[in-house]
C-alpha cells in the first residue's frame, strides 16, 4: 500500500477548528486537542442554552403581563385573563401582550373590556 502523507488535509481540519477557536482565552484557543474538547463543549453548550433561552423569554413575559394586570385591576390574575383569552378565541401570543402591557397599556386595558363584554 502506498504512504499517504496528510499535511494537506490535517491542516485544513485544524486551521479550521482554529477559526472556530480563536476568541477562546490560552491554551483552549492554541492547542488543538484542547481547541476539539472546547469546540465539543461550547456546541453542546449553545445547544442546550437555546431551549433555556426560550424558557426565559416566556417566563419574562408571563411575569410583565402578570404584573400590568394585577396594577390596573384587570383581572385578579395573569392565568385568568389568559384563560379568557382562549374562551373569547382571541389568539395573542404572550410576547406581543407583554410588548402591548409595557408600551401601551390603555390597549391591554381595551382588549380586557372585549373580553370581558
Amino acid at each position: 500500500m502506498t504512504r499517504v502523507k496528510r499535511g494537506y488535509t490535517a491542516r485544513r481540519r485544524r486551521t479550521k477548528i482554529r477559526l472556530f477557536a480563536s476568541t477562546f482565552r490560552g491554551a483552549h484557543s492554541r492547542l488543538t486537542r484542547t481547541i476539539t474538547q472546547q469546540k465539543m463543549r461550547a456546541l453542546v453548550s449553545s445547544h442546550r442554552d437555546r431551549g433555556k433561552q426560550k424558557r426565559d423569554f416566556r417566563r419574562l413575559w408571563i411575569t410583565r403581563i402578570n404584573a400590568v394586570t394585577r396594577e390596573n385591576k384587570v383581572f385578579d390574575s395573569y392565568s385568568r385573563l389568559i384563560h379568557n383569552l382562549y374562551k373569547k378565541q382571541l389568539l395573542l401570543n404572550r410576547k406581543i401582550l407583554a410588548q402591548i402591557a409595557i408600551s401601551n397599556k390603555n390597549c391591554l386595558y381595551m382588549i380586557s373590556n372585549k373580553i370581558i363584554k
